[in-house]
């Protein structure tokens, strides 16, 4: 359980908890490899706001850009959210539980 205290997941965790870098990150997952300007232009954000938006992203090691002449693009690095997902699964038999005694409570509930 102590890789679970680790900054990093802690990093992740912040970063997917805003709904604009969620966004990003979906775009990313449907459309790969897109420039800065094409994932700012659908989320009415001028690019220094994106931007503080992606250096948190990056930060967490969720995205890596790379730069070709004046254009930056940015790619998904979907590998570090399995560290949440792990700690999630983690704390799944908590709610499966709970959803499993709320089943029985409502098949044996007289009709």
């Amino acid at each position: 359980m102590a890789k679970y205290e680790s900054p990093q997941i802690s990093r992740i965790f912040a970063a997917l908890a805003d709904p604009t870098r969620r966004h990003v990150l979906q775009r990313l997952a449907d459309h790969p490899g897109q420039s800065v300007s094409d994932l700012a232009h659908p989320l009415s954000l001028k690019l220094p706001g994106l931007m503080k938006h992606l250096d948190v992203l990056s930060d967490a090691g969720l995205i890596t850009r790379t730069k070709t002449g004046r254009t930056v693009t940015v790619h998904l690095a979907a590998a570090p959210m399995r560290d949440a997902v792990e700690w999630l699964e983690h704390y799944e038999r908590f709610w499966t539980t709970s959803l499993d005694r709320l089943a029985t409570f409502v098949e044996s509930a007289p009709e």
